[in-house]
Order: structure tokens, then sequence, then C-alpha cells
């Protein structure tokens, strides 16, 4: 798991929510801290975390305090939340699907007491590539200079599985670099690498660095090798980019990817996941607000595809008064 320079507030607070999480019969006009991992600051993880906090924080009734620091991503989370560290965090669908089932990064590990709260947008894994590489496809990727993601991140979880579909390996590649997601867009702009990877909502911030400074293109995902992927895991499906959305793109890209997903651990005290999911969907509005990703959000969808592990006691008696599950 990647170690993170918290702030001495965060820390405290993930301290305090470990400890909070563990007393669940603490009273209940005592202040309750809790931490939600997210990912770089550049990508919507991000920005997932700041908004629910943003949203927890307006609960003076709840007497819940949240913070959501920048964190190395999904695997990242999940490992933080197993370790005490996080109490809550984002993840991708097939991070969430392999950790709770002892596969990929969790080979022979799984993560049994990890819950499901919620799925958020959906992720697709985007290439994006100088123009001046040769890269038109994602088999033009070999010898070539790439950014294939730091270690824990949902990016390289995601590059991995293209890799071993593919026969590749690190050596495949010139350069197989580990940037996390908020350096790789001034790395290619600085021609340190030819191609970078990204599984993240659009629009998207870095990728709109990326296109502005330098000139560049996304590469469709879209061969046979990545059908069989998306045949074979039942939490990928086929995805487009849209066009317009980024300079020098104008045309839709297909590609493949995931979604993203609120999770958190079976010992999470009820109440605070309640009052934390009430907080999102009582403000639902204001929550698609705060992100163009979250535009075509539907409630019911959230909270009944694209999960792996068991829902949250918390959060299914939430939806259950909104009549969304049984």
């Amino acid at each position: 798991m990647k170690r993170h320079a918290f702030s001495a507030a965060a820390f405290t607070g993930a301290i305090l929510g470990a400890a909070m999480f563990a007393s669940p019969a603490m009273a209940q006009d005592e202040e309750k801290f809790i931490t939600i991992g997210t990912g770089g600051q550049t990508g919507v993880y991000y920005v997932v975390g700041q908004s629910i906090c943003r949203l927890v924080n307006r609960l003076e009734e709840s007497n819940i305090k949240c913070n959501a620091p920048s964190t190395g991503g999904s695997v990242a989370n999940i490992n933080g939340i197993k370790s005490g560290q996080l109490d809550m965090g984002v993840a991708q669908s097939d991070v969430q699907y392999q950790a709770y089932n002892g596969t990929g990064n969790f080979e022979g590990d799984a993560f049994e007491e990890l819950r499901a709260v919620f799925r958020v947008h959906g992720e697709p894994l985007t290439l994006l590539a100088r123009a001046d590489s040769g890269i038109e496809e994602l088999d033009d990727l070999e010898g070539k200079r790439v950014n294939i993601g730091n270690p824990g991140s949902g990016q390289r979880n995601t590059m991995e599985v293209v890799m071993e579909a593919k026969g590749w390996t690190e050596d495949t590649f010139a350069l197989a670099s580990q940037l996390d997601a908020a350096e790789q867009a001034a790395a290619l702009a600085d021609n340190n690498v030819d191609a970078m990877v990204y599984v993240v909502g659009h629009p998207n911030g870095s990728i709109q660095e990326a296109t502005t400074t330098v000139d560049s293109r996304l590469i469709p995902l879209n061969d046979d090798d990545i059908d069989a992927i998306v045949e074979e895991y039942p939490y990928y499906s086929k995805s487009t980019i849209a066009g317009g959305l980024y300079k020098g793109n104008p045309d839709p890209v297909e590609t493949f990817g995931v979604a993203a997903t609120f999770v958190t651990t079976a010992e999470a005290d009820d109440e605070v996941i309640y009052q934390t999911v009430k907080a999102v969907f009582d403000n639902f509005d204001r929550f698609k607000r705060l992100h163009p990703a979250f535009e075509n959000l539907d409630p019911e969808e959230m909270v009944t595809s694209g999960l792996s592990a068991p829902l949250h006691e918390g959060a299914a008696r939430y939806y259950r008064e909104q009549g969304w599950i049984e």
C-alpha cells in the first residue's frame, strides 16, 4: 500500500474515526470524525470525497466531522480501510470486486468485511498519446514510453488487466513509468512519455491540461482483446468518451471501463453510514452540481448496480426507507 503524507488534522481524523467505528455506542452528542480516501487532486475521486464531506459537514444535528485527503487511489483506499487508517473510500468497481473476492491485487487475501455504500460515476480507461508519437491504436504502445500508473491506483490495476490480455510486461515498453495522476499530464507535455492512461470520469482536469498544452489524441480501446476482457469480467462495460470535450479531439472515442464506487467496512457504525448517505441523497441535486461527471447520476441505479460487496446495513436502511431496495 502506498503511504501518504497526511496532515496532522487528517491523521487525527483517521485515528479518531477508527476509534469511533470501534465504539458504536458512543453518545449521540459526541463529535465523530471520519476520513474518506480519495485519489489525486486532479481526479474525480478527490471531488467525490470532498463533495461528500461538504454535505456531511453541513449536517449539524449529526455532529459528524469529515475530511477527505488525497490518496493513491482505489487499492490504497481499500487497504487503508482494511487497516483502519481510513473509514470510507472511493474505489473502482473492479478493485471492489477483487478485494471482496480475493483476486487480482488481493489474491488470496479476500477482504470479506468490505461493504459497498453506493456507486458513483462511470469511468472509462482513457488512453491519451502525443500526436507525434505514432500511436493510433492500442497495439502501437509496444516499444513506446508509457505511464502505466502508480502502484495502488485504479489505472494501474486496469492497465495490468489490459497488459495481461495482450501478453505484455513492463519490458514491452521502452519505458513503463509509474507517475501518479497529478504528474502524468506534465510528463506528456514535457515529452517524457509518449502516452498516459487514466481511469477517470469525464470531463477531467488532467486530460484537459494535457490536451491544451501539447497536441495529443485519445486512442480507442476497442479491439478483440478488449472485447474479451469485457466479456469475461462482469464489472467492465463498453464506454464512449464524448467528442468535443478536449482540444483536438472532436470525435467520440470507444473504450471500456468501470464505475467509481464508495465503500467502507462492516465494522463502520451503522448510524454514521446512514447519516453519510442521507447527506448525499437528501441533497442530491446539490451533489450532482459539484462535478459534470455526476450530471446523469440516478439514485436507484447507484444503489443497485455495479456493486460486488454487500451493502453496508446503515446504507441499506436509508435505501429501504426510500423504497429503492427491499
